[in-house]
């Protein structure tokens, strides 16, 4: 099928899924499976090869998302309900002031976002954000979408991150040159990203009900679950709380324990011999899964136990926050089917090859050829392991030097720091825990991914221009 055939159907499928969620309200997790299921048939995917990549499509996500997920929201609901968030929120609106509370947690976030993935690490700090809103009494958009923002342009170009070391490895670049590079670029993007959100938060977005009430009742004392004892043989139900909230040093301890332990693997894989028992010990240790059981481990003693729970009570606090990640992990995991889907039809290699014969300048070709990737196919990872992998040889060729080698995968990353939409995992995992809606998403983290993405990219050119990549 020819490149512009493949073209129309994937500009169509997002048109329809588009229609069909914003205009019919046909449930994202439905919609997304249907229309994937669509294109493929369109597309020439082999009818026996259909299923088999929805359920890649499916189990590829949810293989490193659900489980996370999972983790992050019993931890998460450990420390709202024990009133946790609240003491946090309330200690640092009292240290800082409320109209400060959003630049210093956007702050941490850039911290937090170095060692951890963006799904982690947006996950873990949902309770911070609910509590931050609550005790500022705004909408959680307002603190999500720059935390989230800022979190993202750390993930696609800064090392230890999946896609720009695999992307350093396919071009030779340096990772520490990428490293430093990517750091400094993104001070300046995420600054720009606070002001950014703050002009999109002039306008009110409705929250999605479900959110809007898990919301309400955040930091309320008022979970999802009750404990029934028995007084006096009355069978009378009564909901045991403890007597005073967690103070916010042992939130901040639940919060950063995971947080340096994945640091511990990340540097562990650096400074360790490879294949070493030191090694294995930091990788495990380090594993985003062992951290987030770790810290739960200790929240389901310090916050619950310790603290005058029942381990049945504790036991179905934690429960309690699976059934409203449901709907997070499925759509998710939908998201995750389309993006397979347009990736196996060869949807997003047929725009690489057509822009690649434009003959752009190289460092310009690498934005554009991973902004199209990400948007084709959602993963931001994908999309800068691919366009590496198309621009490997021309790299090789061009004689650039170390620093002009990391220019140009910054410049691949900040491509797939844009255009974050429905294809794309993040895209319902923020706006699903900010309460948006498909729409209102598209305007707001959409807006945002790209104005950023575009900003990095300008000052990775800048910084081209001064080493003097323009005459190379």
């Amino acid at each position: 099928m020819s490149a512009l055939a493949l073209l129309a159907i994937a500009a169509a499928g997002v048109a329809l899924l588009l229609v069909a969620v914003i205009k019919f309200k046909i449930p994202a997790f439905l919609a997304l499976l249907v229309v994937s299921v669509l294109v493929a048939l369109v597309a020439g995917i082999p009818l026996p090869d259909i299923v088999k990549t929805v359920t890649e499509g499916m189990g590829g996500t949810l293989g490193s998302v659900a489980i996370l997920v999972g983790l992050g929201a019993m931890l998460g609901k450990m420390i709202e309900v024990s009133g946790g968030a609240q003491a946090l929120a309330g200690k640092f609106t009292q240290l800082l002031g409320p109209r400060r509370v959003i630049a210093a947690l956007t702050s941490a976030a850039f911290l937090l976002a170095i060692p951890v993935f963006f799904d982690v690490g947006f996950i873990i700090l949902i309770p911070i954000i609910y509590g931050f809103s609550k005790a500022a009494g705004v909408n959680p958009v307002k603190i999500g979408l720059p935390v989230g923002g800022i979190m993202l342009a750390i993930h696609v170009v800064v090392p230890p991150h999946p896609g720009v070391v695999g992307g350093a490895g396919i071009l030779n670049a340096d990772i520490g040159w990428t490293t430093i590079i990517g750091l400094l670029t993104c001070i300046p993007v995420g600054v720009l990203g606070y002001f950014v959100a703050k002009r999109l938060n002039r306008r009110d977005y409705p929250m999605l009900s479900g959110t809007a009430e898990q919301f309400r009742l955040f930091g309320t004392g008022k979970s999802d679950v009750e404990q029934d004892t028995t007084a006096g043989g009355g069978g009378v139900a009564v909901k045991t709380t403890a007597k005073t909230a967690p103070s916010p040093a042992m939130i901040i301890t639940l919060i950063v324990l995971p947080i340096l332990m994945i640091m511990v693997g990340t540097v562990g894989a650096v400074v360790l011999p490879k294949g070493s028992t030191a090694a294995d010990i930091a990788a495990f240790v380090g594993a985003p899964l062992i951290a987030l059981l770790t810290a739960l481990g200790l929240a389901y003693y310090f916050l619950g136990i310790r603290r005058g729970w029942s381990s049945q009570h504790t036991g179905e606090v934690m429960d309690s926050a699976l059934a409203p990640t449901a709907i997070v992990i499925l759509v998710t995991g939908a998201g995750g089917v389309f993006g397979k889907v347009l990736t196996v039809s060869g949807i997003g290699t047929a725009l690489a090859e057509g822009l690649q014969s434009i003959g752009l300048p190289l460092i310009l070709m690498a934005f554009i050829l991973a902004a199209v990737l990400r948007a084709s196919q959602g993963s931001a990872t994908v999309a800068i392991i691919t366009t590496s992998g198309l621009l490997a040889a021309s790299v090789a060729d061009g004689g650039y030097t170390p620093v002009q080698t990391a220019l140009i995968l910054v410049a691949i990353g900040f491509g797939a720091l844009g255009l974050s939409h429905i294809n794309d995992s993040g895209f319902w995992i923020v706006t699903r825990y900010l309460g948006l809606s498909v729409a209102d998403g598209l305007r707001t983290w959409t807006v945002l991914t790209t104005v950023l993405g575009v900003a990095g990219f300008a000052l990775t050119f800048l910084a081209w221009t001064l080493v003097g990549g323009l005459s190379a």
